[in-house]
C-alpha cells in the first residue's frame, strides 16, 4: 500500500560565524530562500530551522498542495521528502517509489548528444541497460527533436534543451510524485503534450505532493492542502479550506 508519513520532522541548516564571515553571509542569504528561523547553537555555529515539527500522513490517492509565501519552507519539505535533506529530528516513512519532478537539469553533459544524455540520466536514475534501451527511443520521440537528438546538447537552444530534460524526467515510473511547481516547458504545441503527460503521471500516481502558488491548479488536482509559514505547518486539511484561510500577517 502506497503511503507517505512525516512525523515531527525538523530540518536545521547550519551557518558558520565569526571565523567564516563571508561564508556566513552567503549561508544566511541561502537560508532566507528555505524559510525558517535563526536558532543559536554555540559561539561559532548557528542554525536556521527551515522545517519545524512537520507532521502529516498521506495514503494512496491523496494529492497534497503546499502553499505559503516565498521562503516559507515548501521547497525544503519537498527536498526532505525526496531524501535530499535529512531530517535533523523526526522521521519520514514511505511505502512506494519516488518520482522527483524537480531539478530536471541536473546531470547533463554538454558535449554528449541528446541520445547519450538519455542513457546517462537513465544510469544515474538506477535503471539497468535493458530498461534504458527499452525506453530511450520513446523519450527521444516525445522530445520532438528529430535529428538534433544525435547532436551535442551544447548546440541546442534553451527551448530544445528543456524539451529533452522534460521528456527524460517524465519517463520515470513510480507512485509517489514530488513536484516543486507544475512544469510548463517549450512552445505552445509541446506545452500541450507536456501538460497531458503530467496529468497522466499525476492521475496514475499513488500520491502527489506539489508546491505551487497557482491556487486554481491546486484546486483542480489536489484534495488536501498544507499551509507552511516560517517553517511550520499552520494548517492541514481539505484544499478548499486551506486556500480559503487568510495567511497570517507578516
Amino acid at each position: 500500500m502506497t503511503s507517505l508519513v512525516a512525523t515531527n520532522v525538523c530540518v536545521d541548516i547550519p551557518i558558520l560565524s565569526r571565523r567564516a564571515r563571508s561564508l556566513r553571509t552567503v549561508a544566511i542569504a541561502k537560508a532566507r530562500n528555505v524559510g525558517g528561523k535563526m536558532v543559536s547553537s554555540g559561539t561559532d555555529v548557528s542554525v536556521v530551522r527551515a522545517l519545524d515539527n512537520i507532521t502529516f500522513s498521506l495514503k494512496a490517492g491523496d494529492r497534497l498542495g503546499l502553499v505559503g509565501p516565498n521562503g516559507a519552507g515548501k521547497t525544503t519539505l519537498i527536498r526532505a521528502l525526496a531524501d535530499i535533506y535529512s531530517p535533523t529530528a523526526g522521521s519520514i516513512r514511505r511505502e512506494g517509489t519516488l518520482v522527483p519532478m524537480f531539478d530536471i537539469n541536473i546531470g547533463f553533459d554538454d558535449e554528449s548528444t541528446g541520445y547519450e544524455n538519455i542513457i546517462l540520466r537513465g544510469l544515474m536514475s538506477g535503471l539497468t541497460q535493458r530498461q534504458i534501451t527499452a525506453t530511450a527511443q520513446a523519450i527521444a520521440d516525445f522530445s520532438g527533436l528529430g535529428d538534433y537528438i544525435d547532436l551535442p546538447i551544447r548546440t541546442y537552444s534553451a527551448g530544445m534543451l528543456l524539451r529533452l530534460m522534460f521528456s527524460i524526467a517524465t519517463s520515470v515510473q513510480g507512485n509517489i510524485v514530488l513536484m516543486d511547481e507544475w512544469l510548463a516547458v517549450g512552445d505552445a504545441e509541446f506545452r500541450l503534450k507536456a501538460n497531458a503527460r503530467l496529468k497522466e503521471i499525476t492521475d496514475r500516481a499513488g500520491i502527489l505532493v506539489i508546491a505551487s502558488h497557482d491556487e486554481n491548479l491546486l484546486r483542480s488536482i489536489c484534495n488536501l492542502g498544507m499551509r507552511i509559514e516560517s517553517g511550520r505547518m499552520v494548517e492541514f486539511g481539505p484544499i478548499a479550506d486551506v486556500l480559503a484561510t487568510k495567511p497570517a500577517a507578516a
